[in-house]
Order: C-alpha cells, then structure tokens, then sequence
C-alpha cells in the first residue's frame, strides 16, 4: 500500500506472532472487546468469522455511519486502509485500529493525490465527487464524497449545469453518468476485484442456470451491467436477494457477501460471478488480509492504530459530513 504523506500508521510489530490454537478466539475477543470497550465495524467483504464476530457489518455507507456514532474507546476498522481513515476523520478523539496495514486497496492507490491535484487544477470550474474509496488526501480535495449506495442522489444534488468531476472509479462514474444523464469528467481509475469478471464465463453460467439472475456492483465494467437484471451497492444487493422471488443469483461483486446472503436465504443458491483468470475465486486480497488471529492480535497490542495529521483529516472531514447530510435528506 502507499504510504502517504500526511498519514501516519503504526505497524503492530507482534501480530504475526503466533497464536495459540489452544485459545477460542471468539471468546477472547468478545472478552476483549469489553475490557476494553471497543467496537469491531467489518465490510461485506470480510471473512466469515470476522463478519460473524463483528458488532456491525455494512457497506462503505453504513459502517461511515457507525463510525459516526460510534461510543466505544476504541474502533477496531476489519476492512481496508481507506475505512479506517474515514473512521479516524470522523471520530478524532477515539483509538482507530486496523488489523493489517497492508490492508490497501487497488482502486484508490489508483489515484494518487500528487496527481490529482494537478489533474483537478486544469478543470478550475468543476466541483469533486469522490467515491469513498480514497485516500483522506484525495477526500481533503473533494467537495462532496459518495458511496455506491448514495452517488445517485449525490450527484442529482448539484444543477445540472454544474461540471462536475468523479473520482475515482470510472465504472462507477460512467453509470452514474448514465442513469442520471450527466456528463462528468472521469478519472481513471478501477478496482482490480471488479474488473477481473469474465462476461463471456458469465453468459455461459446465464445459460446453464436459466433462470438464474445476475446481480452487479456498479464498480462492475459496462459490459457486465448492461446483462444485469439489477445493479447495486453491496447492502442493496443483499436487500434484493432476500425480497426477490428467484431462488438463484450469479453475484458480481466481492465474495464475501455471499456469507450474509446465505445466511439470510438459506434456501436460496448464491453463485460467485467468474473471473477471466484460471482462479475460481474473486475474493479482494486487501480485504482478505485480515485475519480472526489479526483481528485478536490487534485488540490485544492496540496496534496498528491509525493517525492521521489534523489540517488533513479537518479538510477530509468537511466532504464526508456534507455526504452524510444529504444522504439523510434524501432518505437513503
């Protein structure tokens, strides 16, 4: 992961320590967490027993909630570097823990700030949208950020005659472009899990599950969204494969969703939308750094705790709120 400037994060030297395998790691971690009075906010994307020992588990919209309000002493983030940040931005007081700081992710070191800013200084009149999935400097440099389950009404919130620039993922950009007929400057940027999708291993699942229903993350390429039946964040894909009357779904998005829509429709078959790779797997290994050992190791030690520079998490802070806000107005 890069290091930013701005950003300090320190490196818990003792979690690859090795952990008895004598010790019941959920029990301990529930000790734990009492002792210490901390709460553990864990993406969809995480593994199942951290998903399963976690205090709330959402999307990048409802764990930035979480984090909002969050009482304990302590947040321990089981996601990827740019969520702890968010949780660090909004909750300065409070010890932010990550359990592997090698926890990054594909698609914002695709924007690099340094580059950015150049980039934002040739589009003077634009205003910044920025998906959540960024670095506390890219979000210092928005005017507004949005999450998959938001960037609709987001955007929608500005005149149409506003030009707008949206960063950093331009799957996510070019649809948003094309459910609300805007037409905003994109960055280049991607992420690696939702790019890998083969539409071609897809078509041929469609066809040998007929009445199977393919669902899609809007960080997912053009083509994959066209064939969709619905498009969605993480927690409205989870939403509709509970209320949806079909009994198969072809899932494009991370793996790790499909534990909570198993558990929530048992009777229902989940299918991991293929990668055009000979992996049969599309598991983020950013998120997947995280362990239940990590996870244990990091309550522990209280390390590695993330910290961030005051002038920088002030700036980050003003765009977040601002989603937030019109976020709850518009009553998603």
């Amino acid at each position: 992961m890069n290091q930013l400037q701005t950003i300090t994060i320190e490196q818990n030297e003792n979690w690859q320590n090795f952990v008895d395998p004598s010790v019941d790691l959920f029990e301990e971690i529930n000790k734990l967490k009492k002792q210490k009075k901390t709460i553990i906010l864990a993406h969809y994307y995480q593994d199942s027993d951290i998903q399963d020992i976690a205090d709330y588990i959402g999307d990048s919209l409802g764990l930035a909630r979480e984090a909002q309000k969050a009482e304990a002493e302590i947040i321990v983030f089981a996601g990827v570097h740019f969520m702890a940040e968010t949780a660090k931005i909004l909750n300065p007081t409070k010890k932010v823990l990550l359990p592997d700081l090698n926890a990054g992710c594909s698609l914002s070191d695709s924007c690099p700030p340094e580059v950015f800013k150049k980039f934002k200084e040739k589009h003077p009149d634009h205003l910044v949208v920025s998906y959540i999935n960024c670095s506390a400097e890219i979000k210092a440099m928005s005017d507004v950020i949005c999450t998959s389950s938001n960037a609709k009404k987001i955007v929608e919130s500005f005149p149409k005659e506003q030009p707008l620039i949206f960063a950093p993922d331009k799957n996510l950009g070019a649809y948003i472009n094309k459910i609300t007929g805007r037409s905003m400057l994109l960055w280049n940027g991607a992420c690696m899990v939702h790019e890998i999708f083969s539409l071609e291993k897809i078509i041929k699942l469609k066809t040998r599950y007929s009445t199977a229903k393919l669902i899609a993350h809007p960080e997912c390429e053009e083509p994959i969204l066209r064939i969709a039946d619905m498009v969605g964040s993480t927690t409205e894909l989870l939403k509709y494969s509970q209320s949806d009357s079909e009994d198969t779904y072809i899932v494009a998005t991370e793996a790790g969703i499909l534990h909570q829509m198993i558990k929530n429709s048992p009777q229902k078959t989940f299918i991991p939308a293929p990668p055009n790779n000979s992996c049969a797997c599309n598991d983020c290994p950013h998120m997947k750094l995280n362990t239940l050992e990590k996870l244990y190791a990091c309550l522990v030690n209280e390390k590695p705790e993330v910290l961030m520079d005051e002038k920088i998490r002030l700036a980050a802070k003003k765009p977040i709120e601002k989603m937030l806000e019109i976020s709850k107005l518009a009553g998603v």
